[in-house]
Protein backbone atom coordinates (compact mmCIF):
# COMPACT_ATOMS: atom_id res chain seq x y z
CA UNK A 1 0.00 0.00 0.00
CA UNK A 2 2.90 2.56 1.16
CA UNK A 3 4.69 2.05 -2.75
CA UNK A 4 0.81 2.46 -4.27
CA UNK A 5 0.56 5.55 -2.12
CA UNK A 6 4.02 6.91 -3.06
CA UNK A 7 3.36 6.03 -6.93
CA UNK A 8 0.68 7.96 -6.51
CA UNK A 9 2.30 11.35 -4.83
CA UNK A 10 4.74 11.49 -7.87
CA UNK A 11 2.08 11.25 -9.95
CA UNK A 12 0.56 14.56 -9.40
CA UNK A 13 4.04 16.15 -7.52
CA UNK A 14 6.06 15.37 -10.12
CA UNK A 15 4.22 17.58 -13.32
CA UNK A 16 3.64 20.96 -10.49
CA UNK A 17 7.03 21.03 -9.86
CA UNK A 18 8.28 20.73 -13.40
CA UNK A 19 5.72 23.60 -14.00
CA UNK A 20 6.91 25.17 -10.65
CA UNK A 21 10.74 25.41 -12.26
CA UNK A 22 9.69 26.59 -15.46
CA UNK A 23 7.95 30.06 -13.55
CA UNK A 24 10.98 30.03 -12.02
CA UNK A 25 12.73 30.35 -14.96
CA UNK A 26 10.70 32.81 -16.43
CA UNK A 27 10.74 34.67 -13.44
CA UNK A 28 14.90 34.62 -13.65
CA UNK A 29 14.32 35.62 -16.84
CA UNK A 30 12.14 39.40 -16.04
CA UNK A 31 14.83 39.37 -13.13
CA UNK A 32 17.78 39.49 -15.83
CA UNK A 33 15.96 42.31 -18.03
CA UNK A 34 15.06 44.58 -15.15
CA UNK A 35 18.50 44.04 -13.56
CA UNK A 36 19.73 46.07 -16.68
CA UNK A 37 17.10 49.17 -16.33
CA UNK A 38 16.80 49.39 -12.34
CA UNK A 39 19.26 47.17 -10.71
CA UNK A 40 18.56 49.00 -6.95
CA UNK A 41 14.62 47.99 -7.62
CA UNK A 42 15.27 44.96 -9.19
CA UNK A 43 17.43 44.17 -6.06
CA UNK A 44 14.27 44.24 -3.51
CA UNK A 45 11.91 42.83 -6.24
CA UNK A 46 14.25 39.65 -6.41
CA UNK A 47 14.38 38.93 -2.83
CA UNK A 48 10.26 39.72 -2.66
CA UNK A 49 10.62 37.08 -5.51
CA UNK A 50 12.86 34.43 -4.45
CA UNK A 51 10.99 34.18 -1.51
CA UNK A 52 7.60 33.90 -2.88
CA UNK A 53 8.87 31.13 -5.28
CA UNK A 54 10.86 29.08 -2.77
CA UNK A 55 7.48 29.37 -0.26
CA UNK A 56 5.47 27.93 -3.36
CA UNK A 57 8.03 24.93 -3.83
CA UNK A 58 7.09 24.28 -0.22
CA UNK A 59 3.59 23.83 -0.84
CA UNK A 60 4.59 21.50 -3.79
CA UNK A 61 7.30 19.80 -1.88
CA UNK A 62 5.94 17.16 1.25
CA UNK A 63 7.35 19.86 3.75
CA UNK A 64 5.32 21.61 6.42
CA UNK A 65 7.18 24.75 8.15
CA UNK A 66 7.30 25.31 11.48
CA UNK A 67 8.84 28.72 11.94
CA UNK A 68 9.98 29.50 15.75
CA UNK A 69 11.31 32.86 16.39
CA UNK A 70 11.89 35.39 13.83
CA UNK A 71 14.84 36.17 11.01
CA UNK A 72 17.28 39.28 11.73
CA UNK A 73 15.75 42.17 10.86
CA UNK A 74 18.94 43.85 10.43
CA UNK A 75 21.87 42.83 7.95
CA UNK A 76 23.22 39.37 9.63
CA UNK A 77 25.16 36.60 9.16
CA UNK A 78 22.71 33.71 9.49
CA UNK A 79 24.55 30.14 10.76
CA UNK A 80 23.34 27.11 10.12
CA UNK A 81 23.70 23.71 10.79
CA UNK A 82 23.40 21.70 7.38
CA UNK A 83 20.87 18.47 6.69
CA UNK A 84 20.16 18.39 2.99
CA UNK A 85 19.37 20.79 0.25
CA UNK A 86 15.95 20.92 1.91
CA UNK A 87 17.81 23.75 3.98
CA UNK A 88 18.07 26.30 1.49
CA UNK A 89 14.34 26.05 0.40
CA UNK A 90 13.22 26.13 3.66
CA UNK A 91 15.54 29.29 5.19
CA UNK A 92 15.60 31.04 1.88
CA UNK A 93 11.34 30.72 2.46
CA UNK A 94 11.68 32.31 5.35
CA UNK A 95 13.75 35.95 4.93
CA UNK A 96 16.06 37.96 2.01
CA UNK A 97 19.43 36.05 2.38
CA UNK A 98 21.80 35.15 0.09
CA UNK A 99 23.40 31.66 -0.78
CA UNK A 100 26.96 31.32 -1.93
CA UNK A 101 28.15 28.67 -4.45
CA UNK A 102 30.99 26.95 -6.29
CA UNK A 103 31.07 28.33 -9.43
CA UNK A 104 29.69 25.58 -11.56
CA UNK A 105 26.73 25.67 -10.20
CA UNK A 106 25.78 29.05 -12.42
CA UNK A 107 26.22 26.41 -15.65
CA UNK A 108 23.72 24.21 -14.76
CA UNK A 109 20.52 23.93 -16.74
CA UNK A 110 17.61 25.09 -14.39
CA UNK A 111 19.41 25.32 -11.15
CA UNK A 112 22.07 27.08 -12.48
CA UNK A 113 19.63 29.63 -13.36
CA UNK A 114 17.77 29.98 -10.88
CA UNK A 115 20.37 30.11 -8.35
CA UNK A 116 21.43 32.84 -10.13
CA UNK A 117 17.99 34.81 -10.17
CA UNK A 118 18.07 34.77 -7.00
CA UNK A 119 20.95 36.85 -5.97
CA UNK A 120 23.54 33.69 -5.59
CA UNK A 121 27.48 34.73 -5.17
CA UNK A 122 28.69 32.43 -7.20
CA UNK A 123 33.01 31.64 -5.82
CA UNK A 124 35.58 30.37 -8.39
CA UNK A 125 36.89 26.98 -6.59
CA UNK A 126 40.71 27.38 -5.86
CA UNK A 127 40.64 31.18 -5.96
CA UNK A 128 38.31 31.37 -3.49
CA UNK A 129 40.41 29.88 -0.27
CA UNK A 130 41.48 32.23 2.28
CA UNK A 131 41.86 35.74 1.86
CA UNK A 132 39.56 35.48 -1.33
CA UNK A 133 36.36 33.73 0.48
CA UNK A 134 36.59 35.76 3.00
CA UNK A 135 36.76 39.05 1.28
CA UNK A 136 33.10 37.81 -0.59
CA UNK A 137 31.92 37.26 2.79
CA UNK A 138 32.94 40.59 4.51
CA UNK A 139 32.00 42.50 1.36
CA UNK A 140 28.65 41.13 0.85
CA UNK A 141 27.92 41.84 4.27
CA UNK A 142 29.34 45.66 4.52
CA UNK A 143 27.17 45.77 1.10
CA UNK A 144 23.80 45.02 3.18
CA UNK A 145 23.35 41.39 1.92
CA UNK A 146 22.26 39.42 4.79
CA UNK A 147 24.26 35.68 4.11
CA UNK A 148 23.27 32.41 5.24
CA UNK A 149 26.38 30.03 5.74
CA UNK A 150 26.47 25.92 6.48
CA UNK A 151 29.56 26.52 8.81
CA UNK A 152 29.71 22.32 9.72
CA UNK A 153 31.49 22.33 6.39
CA UNK A 154 29.33 19.02 5.33
CA UNK A 155 25.78 17.39 5.34
CA UNK A 156 24.70 15.02 8.66
CA UNK A 157 21.90 12.75 9.10
CA UNK A 158 20.62 15.26 11.43
CA UNK A 159 21.39 13.18 14.53
CA UNK A 160 24.30 15.40 15.68
CA UNK A 161 26.33 18.76 15.01
CA UNK A 162 29.65 18.79 13.68
CA UNK A 163 32.17 21.41 14.88
CA UNK A 164 31.29 25.25 13.16
CA UNK A 165 34.21 26.42 11.54
CA UNK A 166 35.42 29.83 12.69
CA UNK A 167 37.31 31.39 9.88
CA UNK A 168 33.86 31.36 8.24
CA UNK A 169 32.95 33.78 10.80
CA UNK A 170 35.04 36.27 10.87
CA UNK A 171 33.69 38.30 8.24
CA UNK A 172 31.53 38.86 10.96
CA UNK A 173 33.75 40.16 13.43
CA UNK A 174 35.74 42.72 10.48
CA UNK A 175 32.42 43.92 9.58
CA UNK A 176 30.82 44.67 13.02
CA UNK A 177 27.47 41.86 11.97
CA UNK A 178 25.44 40.13 14.24
CA UNK A 179 25.61 36.24 13.72
CA UNK A 180 21.83 34.98 13.83
CA UNK A 181 22.22 31.19 14.48
CA UNK A 182 19.78 29.11 12.69
CA UNK A 183 18.82 25.33 13.94
CA UNK A 184 16.93 23.19 11.60
CA UNK A 185 15.47 19.61 12.09
CA UNK A 186 12.94 17.06 9.77
CA UNK A 187 10.90 14.72 11.66
CA UNK A 188 8.26 12.39 10.96
CA UNK A 189 5.46 11.28 13.86
CA UNK A 190 7.72 13.27 16.40
CA UNK A 191 11.14 11.18 15.64
CA UNK A 192 13.38 11.88 13.51
CA UNK A 193 12.86 12.12 9.52
CA UNK A 194 15.94 9.46 7.57
CA UNK A 195 14.48 10.81 4.20
CA UNK A 196 15.43 14.30 4.14
CA UNK A 197 19.17 14.31 5.06
CA UNK A 198 21.09 14.60 1.94
CA UNK A 199 24.56 12.86 2.56
CA UNK A 200 27.23 10.23 1.65
CA UNK A 201 26.51 9.38 -2.56
CA UNK A 202 23.33 10.15 -2.61
CA UNK A 203 21.96 11.95 -5.80
CA UNK A 204 19.89 15.10 -5.93
CA UNK A 205 17.74 13.62 -8.26
CA UNK A 206 17.85 10.26 -6.23
CA UNK A 207 16.83 11.83 -3.64
CA UNK A 208 14.38 14.37 -4.76
CA UNK A 209 12.46 11.41 -6.13
CA UNK A 210 12.25 9.55 -3.33
CA UNK A 211 11.34 12.83 -1.63
CA UNK A 212 8.20 13.26 -3.55
CA UNK A 213 6.96 9.88 -2.96
CA UNK A 214 6.64 10.75 0.43
CA UNK A 215 4.04 11.94 3.31
CA UNK A 216 4.47 15.31 4.83
CA UNK A 217 7.45 15.74 6.66
CA UNK A 218 7.72 18.80 9.52
CA UNK A 219 10.42 20.69 9.31
CA UNK A 220 11.63 22.78 12.64
CA UNK A 221 13.20 26.08 11.78
CA UNK A 222 14.59 27.82 14.73
CA UNK A 223 15.65 31.63 14.26
CA UNK A 224 17.60 31.91 17.26
CA UNK A 225 18.56 35.33 19.12
CA UNK A 226 21.44 37.38 17.51
CA UNK A 227 25.05 36.78 18.45
CA UNK A 228 26.86 40.30 19.02
CA UNK A 229 30.28 39.39 17.88
CA UNK A 230 32.85 42.46 19.05
CA UNK A 231 33.54 40.35 22.25
CA UNK A 232 34.55 37.01 20.65
CA UNK A 233 37.22 35.88 18.39
CA UNK A 234 36.35 33.67 15.42
CA UNK A 235 36.72 30.09 17.56
CA UNK A 236 35.25 31.67 20.69
CA UNK A 237 32.25 32.85 18.78
CA UNK A 238 32.00 29.83 16.52
CA UNK A 239 31.89 27.68 19.51
CA UNK A 240 28.87 30.05 20.99
CA UNK A 241 26.79 29.68 17.88
CA UNK A 242 27.48 25.90 17.69
CA UNK A 243 26.29 25.49 21.34
CA UNK A 244 23.23 27.70 20.38
CA UNK A 245 22.29 25.58 17.52
CA UNK A 246 23.07 22.18 19.66
CA UNK A 247 20.50 23.63 22.73
CA UNK A 248 17.58 24.34 20.42
CA UNK A 249 18.11 20.86 19.05
CA UNK A 250 18.44 18.95 22.16
CA UNK A 251 21.41 16.98 20.17
CA UNK A 252 24.89 16.46 21.34
CA UNK A 253 28.52 18.55 19.87
CA UNK A 254 30.68 15.88 17.98
CA UNK A 255 33.85 16.51 17.33
CA UNK A 256 37.10 18.14 18.32
CA UNK A 257 36.45 21.85 19.20
CA UNK A 258 35.87 24.76 16.20
CA UNK A 259 39.63 26.59 16.85
CA UNK A 260 41.00 23.00 16.87
CA UNK A 261 42.59 21.07 13.37
CA UNK A 262 40.06 18.39 12.07
CA UNK A 263 39.37 16.79 8.80
CA UNK A 264 37.29 18.52 6.42
CA UNK A 265 34.80 17.35 4.60
CA UNK A 266 34.41 19.97 1.98
CA UNK A 267 37.12 21.94 0.42
CA UNK A 268 37.52 25.79 1.72
CA UNK A 269 35.56 27.12 -0.97
CA UNK A 270 32.39 24.85 -0.65
CA UNK A 271 32.24 25.01 3.03
CA UNK A 272 28.81 26.47 3.00
CA UNK A 273 27.58 25.11 -0.17
CA UNK A 274 27.89 21.44 -0.05
CA UNK A 275 23.50 21.44 -0.25
CA UNK A 276 23.68 22.50 -3.38
CA UNK A 277 25.84 19.88 -4.67
CA UNK A 278 23.77 18.10 -7.63
CA UNK A 279 25.95 14.62 -5.74
CA UNK A 280 27.30 14.37 -2.31
CA UNK A 281 30.82 12.87 -2.61
CA UNK A 282 32.41 10.99 0.51
CA UNK A 283 34.32 12.79 3.14
CA UNK A 284 38.14 13.58 1.98
CA UNK A 285 40.51 14.74 4.71
CA UNK A 286 42.55 17.68 4.15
Amino acid sequence: MSAVMAAWRRLWRIPLVVIWLLVGLLLSAGVAVGSRIAADQTQRCRNRLTRLWMRGLIGLLPLRIHRHGRPARQTALLVSNHVSWLDIVAIGAQAPVHFLSKAEVRQWPVIGWLANAAGTRFIQRGKATGETLHSHLRNALQQGESLVIFAEGTTTAGDRVRAFHGRLMSCAIESNTPVQPVAIAYRRDGQRDLLAPFIDDDEFSRHLLRLLGSPAIDVDVHFLPPVHCQSYNRNQLAREVQGAVVQALGLAETGVAAGAPRARSCERANAITCGMNARKSASNPA
